[in-house]
């Protein structure tokens, strides 16, 4: 199969940027989020924080702060692989409407994950199936790069 030169200026590299700084986006929302929850439950995780808030105490299991620490987490352990992998996925000259439907769910899939995990948490699978939809979009990838390299 092989590697091709990526097309900058080509529909589905702007696809691929758009999802990505998408996801990037999701990750960086993530920081105020935490520090909304923190605040709210008044628990942080430094003395020095807390000193801001008139309730505050330092704490590092509130279930709810833990929650949306992990929905975080679970991004900086997603994220990443997704843009490196994807950029190599670039090069293997995909068809067009299957990648931009595997961005498109990948972004998707992690958007409902953080809302059905940390926003508003909703029982399982909705967070399983969110979850298995990106994971899925980030095996996909992978295999068709490692096929092209060989």
């Amino acid at each position: 199969m092989g590697f091709s030169a990526i097309d900058y200026e080509g529909e589905l590299f702007s696809c691929f940027a758009f999802h990505a700084a998408l996801v990037i986006l999701k990750v960086l929302l993530m920081v105020p989020l935490t520090a909304r929850q923190r605040f709210a439950k008044a628990v942080f995780s430094n003395a020095e924080d807390a000193r801001l808030h008139p309730k505050g105490k330092v704490s590092l299991v509130d279930p709810d702060v833990e929650r949306v620490r992990r929905a975080h987490l679970n991004d900086l352990e997603n994220i990443p692989f997704f843009v490196l992998i994807g950029w190599f996925y670039l090069m293997t000259n995909p068809s067009l409407v299957i990648a931009k439907n595997m961005f498109r769910l990948f972004t998707v899939c992690r958007y409902l994950h953080t809302f059905v995990y940390a926003v508003v948490p909703l029982p399982q699978p909705a967070r399983g199936i969110a979850f298995f939809g990106a994971f899925l979009v980030i095996v996909v990838m992978t295999v068709s790069v490692l096929l092209a390299a060989f």
